[in-house]
């Protein structure tokens, strides 16, 4: 049997093998990259250190070098998916440096911002909103967007979010909860993290959560988000525990601790506070009722939204 080595000499020596490798080499040599780096580096590249550093070479040619083709890094066709090569020279060799490609910063990007946003019970389009996108057709909505944008404004500024969120109060459909999504996206990509939740959804799986020792931690963690985000208080079905116990607790500890909190509800301050008076049971409890509304006028400014029913097309 002939040894490995005299066959693999026999192969390269062959006159249409070494045909091809001449005419791979030119084509590698040709290339518009590899041509760049050959003149940038005139004084450290040899034909030595080519002919030694060919499959680097090569392996550089047969990728992609941009995005402008690719939708997306997962149908991305280099050997690492979005990443592209760089040639450069160690230890008088040709090497490659991998780093991200344009997509793949962009998608990562988008993941890191979207990682921002934490959704307790929140619809997509409301996670999807954008503060561009609000439409102002009413006196009161011009108003909002005067306040969302001083405020976005002062958190681009001091890099900090102001300690007094918002308190939009108007009927149902008016985009109250469409404002929030678009806030918490604004914030998102100055890396600010936020908690929406979906008020009377929360309060029921609060009461689930005392089943499966969950009430502590699901609590501690709406309570201490760097920015809470409370949508439709007042449309639950209210009782004294998920009041004092759940709302009481989340209101005043972000209170003590300067937490910015954004609240949306049907109600005005003071139809809020009638609403937290009366318990299931039919109990007025006044005094328990005007605590929690400390705490609400002491976090938030109020700004009434009018407008139509978006919701009826």
């Amino acid at each position: 049997m002939e040894p490995i080595s005299e066959t693999l000499k026999r192969v390269v020596n062959a006159p249409a093998f070494s045909e091809r490798y001449e005419k791979m080499k030119i084509e590698i040599l040709e290339n518009r990259g590899v041509q760049e780096f050959l003149a940038a580096n005139p004084e450290v590249v040899n034909k030595s250190m080519v002919d030694r550093g060919l499959g680097k070479l090569y392996e550089y040619t047969s990728q992609n070098h941009d995005c402008n083709n690719c939708e997306n890094v997962a149908n991305c066709h280099n050997m690492m998916k979005g990443y592209v090569p760089k040639l450069t020279i160690n230890r008088g060799l040709i090497e490659l440096d991998y780093s991200r490609c344009l997509q793949k910063t962009i998608e990562d990007e988008r993941r890191e911002v979207s990682a921002m946003i934490s959704s307790m019970h929140m619809p997509k389009d409301v996670m999807e909103a954008r503060l561009s996108t609000v439409i102002y057709d009413h006196n009161t909505r011009v108003n909002l967007g005067n306040y969302a944008s001083a405020f976005m404004e002062e958190v681009k500024a001091t890099g900090k979010v102001p300690s007094k969120g918002f308190y939009i109060y108007g009927e149902f459909g008016v985009g109250k909860s469409y404002v929030l999504g678009a806030m918490a996206n604004e914030l998102a990509e100055q890396r600010i993290k936020t908690v929406l939740v979906y008020v009377p959804e929360f309060l029921r799986e609060m009461k689930h959560a005392i089943q499966d020792q969950s009430l502590q931690e699901k609590v501690d963690y709406v309570k201490k988000a760097p920015v809470l985000m409370l949508d439709d208080l007042g449309a639950e079905s209210l009782s004294s525990w998920t009041r004092d116990e759940i709302l009481g607790t989340v209101l005043h500890y972000r209170m003590a601790e300067n937490l910015p909190t954004f609240i949306t509800s049907n109600f005005s301050y003071e139809g809020l506070e009638d609403h937290l008076t009366l318990t299931g049971k039919g109990e007025l409890e006044l005094v328990k009722a005007a605590r929690i509304m400390e705490r609400i006028r002491t976090t938030t400014i109020p700004i009434k939204l009018s407008g139509k029913n978006r919701r009826d097309g």
